[in-house]
């Protein structure tokens, strides 16, 4: 196989006799779950149930906890979560491709600059600016009273 085949683990695609052999459990076990929310399908459009092999491992992790000695509230818990996680994975990937295609569309990275009249400034990055002309610093000829507040212990 040259070519590298990425699988959908969300595709919906195992019926629930399959689903049940593939998680070492009994179908009406995954009926039960499906009714609790723990572990929930899709449904065809004539309302069969189809498992991904994302709902299978879920499965297997439920027998797994169950037989650790979790209660299924628990275990419900823990499965949101997960399932909270992985929602926030996929969006993060998402915000990171649409950052990188945001930053390829651009020339040059740019940096601003507050010129000698107040007006910005726009440098190219890696340019020297001249100070004198093109950058005003601003230093306040007193020093500036302490910000109000409660006074604190001097440390004389």
């Amino acid at each position: 196989m040259g070519e590298d085949h990425e699988i959908d683990e969300d595709a919906p695609i195992f019926a629930i006799a399959v689903a049940a052999e593939l998680a070492g459990m009994h179908p009406q076990t995954l009926r039960q779950y499906d009714r609790l929310g723990l572990v929930v399908p899709a449904r065809t459009q004539g309302g069969s149930r189809r498992y991904s092999l994302r709902h299978v491992e879920q499965l297997r992790e439920v027998a797994r906890m169950s037989s650790d000695g979790m209660g299924l509230p628990a275990i419900m818990r823990i499965l949101e979560l997960e399932n909270r996680v992985q929602e926030l994975h996929s969006r993060v990937r998402d915000l990171e491709d649409r950052m990188r295609a945001e930053l390829e569309k651009r020339p040059g990275a740019r940096v601003f600059a507050a010129g000698a009249t107040g007006s910005v400034v726009t440098l190219r990055q890696g340019t020297r600016v001249r100070r004198a002309t093109e950058l005003v610093v601003w230093r306040p000829r007193t020093p500036l009273p302490p910000a109000a507040g409660p006074e604190r212990p001097s440390d004389d």
